[in-house]
């Protein structure tokens, strides 16, 4: 780090009695007591980072086994306990959720920024003077992003190579297929204003076939079947979501039927008769013929459904009926009753896919308001990495809907960075030149990992990539044989992910920069009273004495 540093941005060695570097206890004793924990995690992502990251076969508590390379998802099967990881899985979880990837870019970033600082503290800045420094170098990283966006996704342009990167994280084969798919779905939804609704891109997982059988389909499907005679609505359909069961409504309070007699017994049952004739007679009155219910389906009420030609389908999840409500616009109902404003599509109708059965709500214009992409899979952990980069893809083009700038992928956006930050850092005295050289020097520790995934020499790729910048080539990344055009391969990043990543990575940083010691409550051993409240000392001095009396009365 000192080689690095100007003249006039050296720092004074840290005052204080010096031990042996050999010593253990100099070894290893970190001024960053959080550093340890972040190296830790930074390990276990580490493979995983790139298109050319490793997977990870998680086997959680509950027993199940995943196959996935998303860190987002390694990071919530790990039961952490120290408090600094947890802090950091935390700003991972935040990244992943708003920006639909990046967890792994946070946690790489934010190990070897704790690491830089590691050296600066022991060179002698002070704690407080670091987390000014730091702050100002996120400042001016944040200030040189936009400058790098050289290109931005046209209205009319295919979003191929914008959500490539992102779907092939997730996926392990398979990733050029799933992102067209992805691109065609987003791009069939989009509004006429450019506005983009993620809701109207379903996502369907169905066993059997391969990845490439995957295919889309118009109007909405759900994994479910016809519960009645009524399979399909060829023309007109008008719809009703239940959150309820498809018959009588259970009493939400414990309730017995007095019965006297079997009169009362024939009177009871003739009564809920009615009653559900009544119930599904007001459906077909209000032109109700398809009932999509969460819940479970009477017999008697799916009989009279048959009688008036109604559809009953019988949902798997909550999910697919609050999905269902937000694109058909319809309410979701407590009650067997009409709803005030009823779904409309053209038609819904059963489709055999692979080894299971979906339900199709289709529309009748051509630009369709939804679209279901059908996923094919011959495992299920395939399957779900699979629904991963599909809805991941999805909110990536949500995010260029409202930003579309680009920036270069590959590493070679960090590339940039860092070259850019060792310019002005050594220029700068105090503390700030040496904390943008550390800033800088975290930067390139990202291509470094791409070029380490893909079995690439470190040295050589990154030597390339540095003459290339210096040379002021912006665009030179990490490929899978050696640098790569990144314009010309098409890898592109999200200004908008990239941004908040950087944020992400400068919040919790500056959080754990400033922490000088862990303290955790000591936790208490399970007190297990005793029925007899007397002590263990005082009852093995009473025994002998029990003994004694009994033996003086004999």
């Amino acid at each position: 780090m000192a080689s690095r540093t100007a003249a006039g941005a050296r720092l004074p060695e840290r005052p204080g009695p010096r031990r042996r570097a050999g010593s253990p206890r100099a070894q290893g004793r970190h001024l960053l007591r959080s550093l340890p924990a972040a190296q830790t995690l930074a390990r276990v992502i580490r493979p995983c980072y790139g298109p050319q990251g490793r997977q990870k076969l998680l086997v959680t508590a509950r027993g199940t086994t995943v196959l996935t390379g998303y860190a987002a998802a390694i990071l919530r099967a790990l039961e952490l306990e120290h408090p600094a990881a947890r802090l950091l899985r935390e700003a991972a979880h935040t990244q992943a959720e708003s920006s639909g990837d990046g967890a792994a870019f946070v946690v790489l970033l934010a190990e070897a920024l704790l690491l830089q600082a590691e050296h600066l503290l022991r060179a002698g800045l002070p704690r407080s003077q670091l987390r000014e420094a730091y702050a100002a170098a996120t400042a001016e990283t944040l200030a040189l992003l936009p400058s790098l966006a050289i290109r931005s996704l046209g209205p009319l342009e295919d979003p191929f190579g914008a959500l490539y990167s992102v779907v092939n994280t997730h996926v392990v084969s398979g990733a050029d297929c799933l992102t067209k798919l992805v691109a065609q779905a987003c791009w069939a939804t989009k509004e006429l204003d450019g506005g983009f609704r993620r809701e109207r891109v379903g996502v369907c997982t169905l066993r059997g076939g391969r990845l490439e059988d995957s295919c889309l389909l118009p109007g909405l499907a759900l994994c479910a079947e016809p519960c009645g005679q009524v399979t399909a609505v060829p023309g007109g359909a008008r719809v009703a979501l239940f959150v309820c069961g498809f018959g009588l409504a259970g009493p939400s309070a414990p309730a017995t039927a007095r019965l006297s007699g079997p009169a009362d017994l024939a009177t009871f049952r003739k009564g809920s008769e009615r009653l559900i004739e009544k119930q599904v007679a007001q459906l077909a009155s209000a032109c109700i013929n398809v009932a999509v219910a969460w819940g479970d389906i009477d017999e008697n009420a799916l009989t009279q459904a048959d009688k008036h030609n109604i559809m009953v389908i019988r949902a798997t999840s909550r999910r697919d009926m609050v999905y269902l409500s937000e694109v058909l616009g319809t309410p979701l109902m407590c009650h067997l009753l009409p709803p005030p404003k009823p779904g409309k599509c053209r038609r819904v109708y059963q489709q055999e896919l692979g080894e299971g059965l979906a339900v199709v709500f289709e529309w009748e214009c051509p630009g369709t308001p939804a679209v279901t992409l059908v996923l094919r899979g011959a495992t299920a952990q395939g399957l779900q990495g699979a629904e991963q980069a599909a809805y991941r893809g999805i909110d990536a083009y949500f995010q260029l809907c409202q930003d579309p700038r680009l920036l270069p992928g590959a590493g070679a956006t960090e590339m940039a960075l860092a070259k850019m930050l060792s310019e002005k850092g050594s220029k700068l005295e105090g503390p700030n030149g040496p904390a943008f050289l550390a800033f800088a020097q975290a930067l390139r520790s990202l291509p470094e990992t791409l070029a380490e995934n893909a079995g690439l020499a470190v040295s050589q790729v990154m030597a390339e990539m540095n003459r290339a910048h210096q040379a002021g080539n912006f665009l030179v990344g990490v490929g899978v044989e050696g640098v790569i055009n990144v314009a010309q391969e098409e890898v592109w990043d999200t200004l908008t992910a990239k941004a908040r990543g950087l944020r992400a990575v400068a919040d919790v940083t500056l959080q754990l920069v400033n922490v000088d010691e862990i303290v955790v409550a000591k936790q208490s051993a399970t007190y297990q009273q005793d029925s007899n409240p007397v002590p263990k000392k005082a009852k093995e001095c009473l025994f002998p004495v029990k003994d004694q009396l009994l033996g003086t009365m004999e």
